[in-house]
């Protein structure tokens, strides 16, 4: 019997893995950002012209988009990390020089904004449901 956690949308055809691709603008800042910054592990790097970090669920791809500036991008894409202690994480990505917004509670949830070095949307988030 087929697994159906496999992702087939036509026979034959079966996804393997997938990514969420980030553009930026320089491969050596976005790495110590995601690795060096977040603690993500660098599963692979082919040169300038991607990486991949791992992260709970999803892999992570870097791929340059164009010398900084980048063209304004309409940011329909955030990346959201779970931690267990938001106040811990905050204070923790802090000490490494990270920029982090201040906490902010949504219903079930405290959220923590921050961006990469090209601009691009994360979060933080604590589930604190009941």
């Amino acid at each position: 019997m087929p697994d159906p956690r496999a992702a087939r949308y036509s026979p034959g055809m079966t996804y393997k893995s997938s990514n969420v691709t980030i553009m930026i603008s320089d491969m050596t800042k976005a790495i110590a950002f995601y690795r060096d910054g977040l603690g993500l592990p660098l599963v692979k790097q082919y040169g300038p012209e991607w990486a991949e970090l791992a992260a709970p669920g999803v892999t992570i791809g870097l791929h340059p988009g164009g010398k900084k500036p980048l063209a304004d991008h309409s940011r329909h894409l955030s990346i959201g990390l779970q931690v267990e202690d938001l106040d811990a994480a905050i204070a923790e990505l802090r000490d490494r020089g990270i920029k982090v917004g201040e906490a902010k509670r949504d219903k079930g949830l405290r959220l923590a904004d921050l961006t990469d070095p090209d601009g691009n949307p994360l979060y933080l988030c604590e589930v604190k449901w009941g």
